[in-house]
């Protein structure tokens, strides 16, 4: 992991807004019904919160780390030969994404970032194989070792995450199984982003990442320490949410604040890079499946909160934004 900056943040140091969640037993019925009170205050109030205590080792951390770093290392023209392709896969060079779709700012300058994504894996054999964003990922052929150690934190990620289920389930006062139907084949992301250090005099409207909201369920951000992440609160105000060594960034998308009407919050959030060298950051996305429909999850409105969003089908809301935010899909090409 990037060790340049001496002073790694510790708990003491940070805001009091942004909730730590220690997830060490989870799993175990005690600590589900723990970890289920403790997402829904961090949910509700800010919709971010610092996941400790995590399945994922330093070690896998590491790894991945590594592993983009070797791959933003290469050459501009080797990166270009696995370009985003037209399941959404591959690699974006900088200023290629422009965040149309916030609902928080008026973006006018794509993000100073380049990245590489992957998704679920969708082999040949499966009947999904060939639908929109159901398709293979792009490998660089000049990384030996690249592929192993992406599929495997993937994976990781993955199990991690399904097992999240049942504490947010437990959260919302459901079922603690109510999720697991709308996953059995999720929608997964993990994006190797590398942001370029911005000169302190850069404009205002100049981002790594603009101000925006996740899509869907939940994000779990690995971050460097360089810093840069900013969550904006409820009074409008941004504040920074530092790096914790070893630690996630956990937030709501918006598919989750509209299953639970707006009881959890999809927070805005945005990056600038002003350390003065590369930021490296690896979200990863846990989504429900294309076909999921998302609408209001009992108990969640009553009489005086009807329910404030209509029923909407995952992978339409998912594709009609990625085909606004992304010029690759404008263009028609890979």
């Amino acid at each position: 992991m990037d060790t340049r900056d001496p002073t790694p943040t510790t708990q003491a140091d940070l805001p009091q807004f942004l909730p730590i969640v220690d997830l060490s037993d989870l799993g175990t019925q005690a600590g589900d019904v723990r970890i289920a009170l403790a997402l829904d205050d961090a949910f509700g109030r800010i919709g971010f919160a610092y996941f400790t205590g995590t399945p994922l080792s330093t070690a896998e951390q590491e790894a991945i780390f590594a592993a983009s770093r070797r791959f933003h290392a290469m050459p501009d023209e080797a990166k270009r030969t696995v370009s985003m392709n037209a399941y959404h896969r591959g690699y974006m060079a900088p200023n290629t994404s422009l965040i149309e779709t916030s609902s928080v700012a008026r973006v006018t300058r794509p993000n100073f970032s380049e990245s590489f994504m992957f998704m679920h894996e969708v082999p040949p054999e499966d009947p999904r194989f060939g639908q929109p964003l159901q398709g293979p990922n792009n490998w660089p052929a000049e990384l030996p070792g690249f592929r192993e150690v992406v599929l495997a934190y993937q994976a990781k990620m993955e199990v991690f995450c399904r097992r999240l289920l049942r504490p947010l389930a437990m959260a919302l006062d459901l079922p603690p199984e109510h999720f697991l139907p709308f996953f059995e084949k999720p929608t997964t992301f993990l994006r190797l982003l590398h942001y370029p250090p911005q000169a302190p005099d850069s404009p205002d409207d100049a981002f790594g990442s603009a101000p925006h909201t996740d899509y869907g369920l939940i994000t779990v951000l690995l971050q460097d320490m360089s810093g840069g992440l900013e969550v904006r609160r409820a009074d409008g105000t941004w504040l920074k949410a530092p790096p914790i060594s070893g630690s996630y960034v956990v937030n709501v998308g918006d598919m989750l604040s509209c299953w639970t009407n707006g009881r959890w919050q999809s927070t805005p959030h945005r990056v600038k890079n002003l350390s003065g060298h590369g930021r490296h950051s690896c979200p990863y996305f846990f989504d429900m499946d294309m076909d999921a429909v998302v609408e209001c999850l009992p108990g969640c409105a009553s009489p005086e909160n009807p329910p404030r969003f209509p029923p909407v089908r995952y992978g339409d809301y998912l594709l009609e934004r990625l085909n606004r935010n992304y010029a690759y899909r404008k263009t028609g090409t890979a």
